[in-house]
């Protein structure tokens, strides 16, 4: 009879991890690639490039169809005059269709597709400082083996209006540095180099958000995407209410990203540990993404509605960024309650000068736009700023 319970756990436990191995996902992946902006004025036209890519080395994939709705960040609808979309898909390898029906078509294994879409809008003048950015919101259909799903990927189109000329000297030790509302058609080193004051010293330290970062690389998901299982309903419960695993779309996201087997034995051996006064075992278990992952409303507008994973390669990204800008970079997760934790650095020796710069959080956690800070390391003022 004793033998018979881990008998069964073990074949529950097996059921439930062979149904999550051959949940079967549509291959397509939509990424932006490009962009244009022309200005005359109030008015404005956008053009983008989008890229539909068949990640599966057999199965055919059919798009029914394509919806494309852009959002004016910081503007209300009353001083918005006019707006036009307008998309142009691929009917075939040679053909471009004319109008803007969108005809569903088959996209073969291992290729891709650019679509182009053309938004013209106009403001009222009294609005053109407070434009922020475009967003795109695009709803997609996906048909094959898999059966019917909808996909939903949203990106910002940048405006650089009246930001660049902001940043133009450190006269502060420690400086939070404004930019424009960052998306994943930025390049992160471009960006460090845009923004940076024009007077920094190869010995200041340049520190980027952790999910500014992450942003960039397109490491942001719809919660609209995420088929949330049974066991992240249950395991989710176990997670303190403002934890971004606290929530079952969290929580699906990590199962996601390190596995059912990983999190359900992290899950377990962690709950353990913690009734002996034990803490943290879980996310040292569960991967690195466990402590990253930011759930919706963790991150600023319009990323509020979006899951925010942790950055890849960040070691790769401060030696590169260092070694083109002449200065020490470093990849940090700050939060107002004096937390500091440096992801990456290319030079580590800095790491306490770093802490004690960032630990009244200068850049904010609010919609200050302010994911860059610049550090002069002049130890004791540091010291004094945050006593």
């Amino acid at each position: 009879m004793l033998l018979s319970i881990p008998i069964l756990i073990t074949i529950i436990y097996l059921m439930i991890e062979l149904n999550h191995q051959l949940e079967i996902h549509s291959p397509l992946i939509l990424k932006p690639k490009e962009y244009t902006k022309k200005t005359l004025g109030p008015n404005n036209k956008y053009i983008v490039w989008v890229e539909i890519s068949n990640t599966h080395k057999s199965m055919e994939v059919m798009i029914p169809f394509f919806n494309v709705k852009p959002q004016l960040i910081g503007i209300s609808n009353d001083e918005l005059i006019s707006i036009k979309t307008k998309i142009k898909p691929l009917q075939s390898d040679d053909e471009e269709q004319e109008n803007d029906y969108w005809s569903a078509y088959i996209l073969k294994s291992n290729k891709s597709k650019l679509v182009q879409i053309e938004i013209d809008y106009e403001i009222n003048n009294t609005a053109i400082d407070k434009f922020k950015c475009l967003w795109l919101d695009i709803e997609w259909g996906n048909y094959g083996p898999f059966g019917f799903l909808t996909k939903f990927n949203g990106f910002v189109l940048p405006n650089y209006s009246n930001i660049y000329n902001c940043n133009n000297s450190n006269r502060s030790f420690v400086k939070p540095i404004k930019t424009h509302i960052l998306g994943s058609l930025d390049n992160p080193i471009n960006i460090l180099r845009s923004y940076i004051p024009q007077d920094y010293l190869p010995t200041d330290v340049l520190t980027i958000g952790e999910s500014p970062l992450a942003i960039m690389q397109g490491k942001y998901i719809d919660y609209r995407n995420i088929n949330v299982s049974l066991i992240a309903r249950l395991l989710c419960k176990g997670f303190h209410p403002t934890s971004s695993l606290a929530t079952a779309c969290g929580m699906q996201t990590l199962i996601n990203i390190s596995g059912l087997s990983r999190v359900i034995i992290s899950w377990l051996i962690g709950g353990i540990c913690k009734s002996f006064g034990i803490k943290g075992v879980f996310y040292r278990l569960a991967g690195e993404q466990a402590r990253l992952i930011d759930d919706i409303t963790g991150t600023t507008p319009p990323y509020d509605k979006s899951i925010v994973l942790g950055p890849e390669d960040t070691k790769d990204f401060c030696r590169k960024a260092s070694k083109e800008l002449k200065v020490n970079v470093a990849v940090v997760d700050v939060n107002d309650l004096g937390r500091v934790k440096i992801l990456s650095a290319n030079n580590m020796s800095k790491s306490s000068i770093i802490k004690r710069a960032l630990t009244s959080n200068p850049a904010g956690n609010a919609n200050q736009h302010t994911p860059l800070v610049l550090i002069r390391p002049d130890e004791p003022y540091i010291d004094s700023h945050n006593n």
